[in-house]
């Protein structure tokens, strides 16, 4: 109990540790360290994340890691714990930890007692707001089979908007995005987030990470211009405690968090012990021939089931397709939205997603107001009609003041977020102005 008190305190304390790396290469001014260590500060919400400043403009930021089997604890309510590991683009960090972004990667909730949902998805975050958008196209894109998926943004030929891809296909614009600056290297980062660690437990997950050039040219970042946090301690280290030296943080309260070495970016492992061991699980490929829009569709598809991370170089066209095209795997064409709740999931309820949408957006559930709806004909008077069909939709809103689905220390007129009635996924929300458009 000594020791748990002093964990918490630690935690309260939101000890963070940054290691910034060695002299920066000469195309850098520096790894950013300060304005990864800002961004990162949230009370409630906790990181191992590593932040890369190319120091020269980027105009494009691609990551990709496998569908690890992300878990949660049976016990507690519906939004009280959260991890996700994704791509965060700011195309002009002059703003600081306030600045513009873009976000795309897989999501994991616990959405009551014994539910959780699990899909990618990407959010903006605008000069007034912010939106959320699932990302329900691909190959089993909410299955945790541990395959491989990539998450890219690329800025648009003119203006200032990116596009957003997932598995090598447009998903989704911008539209409040900030210009690239000239005079000041943009910044990426990469990694995990996590709310309520004592649920949850997150395997290893190996992200690794390139950025675009204005040549229109891929590279890995170097080491030197990259900076790391991790914020709930690293498992096993000194808790610097000066009256018990011997006490280090200890799982579910801590990350294990790893910068490949060498002088390129390769890969940042990070992942969050907890109260589960998760088997690992052999993906099967999938198997494409031919070519679309250029690209050489069976390189892609070998490519993606062991090394996507040398796609843009290694299969023919495929660079060239992201570009213009911007729709280059026919294989993950097809959209398979989740319709049922994931193997071993309790019906989702109406009530646990307003308590999630709550949590979430930080406003008092008596704020909310809460509806269902379906595109399907459902009997008068019944609402159990509409949420057992597969389309059927719940809609939480407010008015009330919320800081949006974002860390930014700001706050915003009201939000609407729409899940699905079947498994309780967001399926997209928006916040403050950014609902107006």
């Amino acid at each position: 109990m000594r020791l748990r008190g002093k964990l918490l305190a630690a935690l309260s304390a939101a000890v963070t540790l940054v290691l910034p790396m060695a002299a920066a290469s000469p195309a850098a001014a520096s790894a950013p360290t300060q304005s990864c260590n800002e961004t990162h500060q949230a009370r409630i919400f906790f990181w191992a994340v590593a932040c890369v400043q190319a120091g020269q403009p980027v105009i494009g930021a691609f990551g990709t890691w496998r569908n690890v089997p992300i878990t949660f604890t049976s016990g507690g309510s519906a939004g009280t714990s959260e991890a996700s590991n994704y791509l965060r683009m700011v195309p002009n960090t002059e703003g600081g930890m306030f600045a513009n972004s873009i976000d795309v990667g897989l999501y994991a909730e616990k959405t009551g007692a014994t539910t959780r949902t699990y899909s990618p998805r990407w959010t903006e975050l605008g000069n007034s707001g912010g939106k959320t958008k699932a990302i329900t196209a691909g190959v089993n894109p909410t299955a945790t089979d541990n395959t491989n998926h990539t998450y890219m943004t690329v800025r648009q030929a003119s203006g200032a908007q990116w596009d957003v891809l997932y598995d090598f296909n447009w998903v989704g614009s911008t539209t409040d995005q900030l210009k690239v600056p000239r005079g000041n290297s943009n910044r990426i980062d990469i990694g995990l987030e996590v709310r309520g660690p004592q649920y949850v437990t997150v395997p290893v997950i190996a992200s690794r990470v390139q950025f675009m050039a204005e040549n229109k040219t891929w590279y890995r970042a170097a080491t030197t211009d990259t900076a790391y946090v991790t914020t709930l301690g690293i498992c096993g280290k000194s808790m610097g405690i000066p009256s018990d030296p011997t006490a280090v943080y200890t799982a579910p309260y801590c990350f294990k968090a790893k910068l490949t070495d060498g002088t390129k970016f390769t890969q940042w492992s990070a992942s969050k012990p907890g109260p589960t061991t998760l088997a690992t699980l052999l993906p099967a490929p999938v198997q494409s021939a031919g070519t679309f829009n250029g690209v050489d569709q069976e390189a892609l598809s070998q490519c993606m089931a062991n090394d996507p991370d040398s796609c843009l170089t290694s299969v023919p066209g495929l660079s060239a397709c992201v570009q213009t095209a911007k729709v280059c795997n026919a294989a993950a064409l097809q959209a398979s939205p989740q319709t049922a709740p994931l193997a071993g999931s309790a019906p989702v309820s109406v009530d646990d997603i307003g308590v999630r949408a709550a949590a979430s957006f930080g406003v008092a559930k008596d704020k909310l107001r809460v509806t269902t709806a379906t595109t399907l004909p459902a009997p008068a008077g019944t609402a159990e009609r509409a949420l057992q069909s597969a389309d059927a939709v719940v809609t939480v809103e407010s008015s009330a003041p919320t800081r949006g689905l974002e860390q930014r220390g700001l706050t915003f007129n009201g939000f609407r977020a729409t899940y699905s009635a079947a498994t309780g996924q967001l399926l997209d929300a928006c916040w403050g102005q950014m609902c107006r458009s």
